[in-house]
């Protein structure tokens, strides 16, 4: 794998830090093959920045992924969701490399963590070895790339963290080799009245903007007529060449007149922060359109730490008579830019568009805790679940309750609480709480039931049922049939699935013995790896036993043979 080094780029660009603040000649690539990206650091995911670059593996698993430099193995963890399988190594000069989304580990890490698996009698571990215990050197296999966990297609999800505050940084900064000479594409622009008195264009309210792409390359917006404060956002993407992902941006910078209002860019950021991403974005634009825009104005509870640069919260105020010359500078790492040029003059003009602030029986005060009766359900949220106060719709019902919409986020979980004590016990034990999604199933809700009440805990708004579970999940096998030898097979698969509240556990034993299921949510499929256990019988006994989230339970069982 070739490597240069980001210098030129990095003295061109005023976006990028310095390139002496990260060695460039330390870590190699943790692939043998040229580095494509499906996502980009900082890249604005939902509820969160992605925190590394996602390395494409040419639409293949198994890949041999690489220990970028001598290390020791500080984490290992196997979930369903998230990760997936993942792998955290310590180096020397103190930063941590992340490997995710792993199909298994080099031979002598999967060894270790199997008998951990066994021990444990569970696929689902999360393990911090010794220091020291398993070491890695620079450029040996640790691990194959894979597809698992909330992975949507196989690929390498990479981190380079700080080893001791655990921050990410972009790996990009490290010398690896991207290539890119594409400038970011810019999809919309929008105007934001800030100010009790702002205006833009006869409009009180949010506007989306008119532009035209230059010849030079720049874009240049219609010009706008406004008065009081206001703001501007964006939605757009990045794109790397030999790939054609939609990734994030860079950097974006703010000026008026020339003078830098905001200035933001995705070097670093802290995972105790990477939430607030629902105040860089328009959120009840996302909510409602699923498009992110980004503001280059800073709001009162925006607590991010990726601004470099902050004047007057990057708010614009237009006065009577004054013209404004406003340009966003939106960058990859690379230095590729595009250039938004907004034209403004200072009017004031009477809106046609008024703010349109609905108004409800029912006011959140963000900084204080609320609690609200709907009848069949009981709402707490507590101090500061949302970021700024607002009039909250609330329907009552007898088993439904209707919690405002998706176009605001919460930024802690909020409690609901049924009563279901008019229920039997068997009715009890079947019910739980859901959400109704967009074509109104029901989407199960984690539900602690307790003296015939049913608790929920949630960042998601929306409307709330008591739904009811009868099914037992299905079990069916997937490469093999009762009484088949299987002596030259390598692997058992069955199927699973639930029709309702979701598949909770699983269990599997062979000729009375527990054996490690391998449980990809995404495809449905249990495996189990033959070369996990040497088989002593002749006749083999498998059971399976899957059980949903309301306890309903099924029981596979079936007879093979093998030797």
């Amino acid at each position: 794998m070739r490597f240069y080094f980001l210098g030129i780029l990095l003295l061109l660009s005023p976006f990028l830090p310095a390139q002496e603040k990260y060695p460039q000649d330390t870590f190699q690539s943790p692939l043998d093959i040229p580095l494509v990206l499906a996502g980009t650091f900082g890249e604005l995911r939902s509820n969160h920045f992605h925190s590394g670059i996602d390395i494409k593996t040419q639409r293949r698993q198994g890949l041999p992924v690489l220990a970028i430099a001598d290390g020791t193995v500080t984490r290992i963890k196997v979930s369903l969701w998230g990760y997936g399988k993942a792998l955290y190594v310590a180096h020397p000069n103190g930063y941590t490399s992340v490997y995710a989304h792993l199909q298994k580990f080099g031979p002598e890490i999967e060894s270790y963590i199997k008998d951990i698996q066994y021990k444990k009698q569970s696929f689902e571990v999360e393990v911090f070895p010794d220091y020291g215990e398993l070491k890695v050197t620079k450029g040996s296999t640790i691990a194959y790339s894979g597809n698992t966990g909330g992975s949507s297609g196989p690929h390498l999800h990479f981190e380079i963290r700080s080893s001791v505050t655990e921050k990410p940084t972009n790996p990009l900064l490290y010398g690896y080799e991207v290539r890119d000479a594409t400038n970011p594409t810019l999809l919309g622009l929008y105007g934001y009245p800030l100010s009790e008195d702002a205006v833009i264009n006869q409009s009180a309210r949010k506007i989306q903007l008119n532009f035209t792409k230059q010849t030079d390359g720049s874009f240049l917006a219609d010009k706008i007529s406004a008065i009081g404060n206001i703001g501007f956002g964006f939605n757009g993407f990045d794109r790397q060449d030999m790939a054609a992902n939609k990734n994030g941006v860079y950097a974006v910078k703010q000026t008026v007149n020339g003078k830098v209002y905001s200035e933001y860019n995705f070097e670093t950021f802290s995972f105790g922060e990477t939430r607030y991403i629902n105040t860089l974005i328009d959120y009840a634009h996302y909510g409602k359109f699923r498009q992110r825009i980004q503001k280059c104005f800073k709001e009162s509870h925006n607590r991010l730490g990726i601004y470099k640069t902050l004047h007057n919260n990057g708010e614009i105020t237009v006065k009577e008579g004054m013209s404004y010359t406003v340009e966003l500078h939106i960058s990859d790492i690379h230095g590729n830019q595009t250039k938004v040029i907004i034209p403004v003059e200072g009017k004031s003009e009477a809106p046609k568009i008024p703010k349109g602030d609905s108004k409800t029986e029912n006011f959140i005060i963000a900084n204080k805790p609320n609690n609200f009766d709907l009848g069949a359900a009981k709402v707490y949220f507590p101090a500061n679940t949302f970021y700024k106060d607002f009039y909250i719709e609330l329907e009552k019902g007898q088993d439904t309750v209707a919690i405002h919409n998706e176009q605001v986020a919460a930024h802690r979980n909020f409690t609901i609480s049924f009563d279901a004590s008019k229920y039997s016990g068997l009715d009890k034990k079947q019910l739980f709480i859901a959400r109704l999604d967009d074509s109104q199933k029901p989407r199960y809700s984690k539900t602690f039931k307790r003296d015939g009440s049913f608790t929920t805990r949630t960042r998601t708004l929306g409307t709330y049922t008591l739904a009811r579970d009868t099914i037992a999940p299905e079990i069916k096998a997937r490469n093999f049939k009762e009484k088949q030898w299987l002596s030259n097979y390598s692997y058992l698969s069955l199927k699973i699935s639930d029709d309702l509240s979701g598949v909770n556990s699983y269990n599997a034993t062979l000729n009375g013995e527990w054996i490690l299921m391998e449980y990809e949510p995404k495809t449905k499929t249990l495996t189990y790896n033959f070369d996990d256990k040497i088989l002593d019988k002749t006749q083999c006994d498998l059971k399976v036993v899957v059980t949903d989230n309301v306890g309903n339970s099924s029981t596979f069982e079936s007879t093979f043979f093998r030797k």
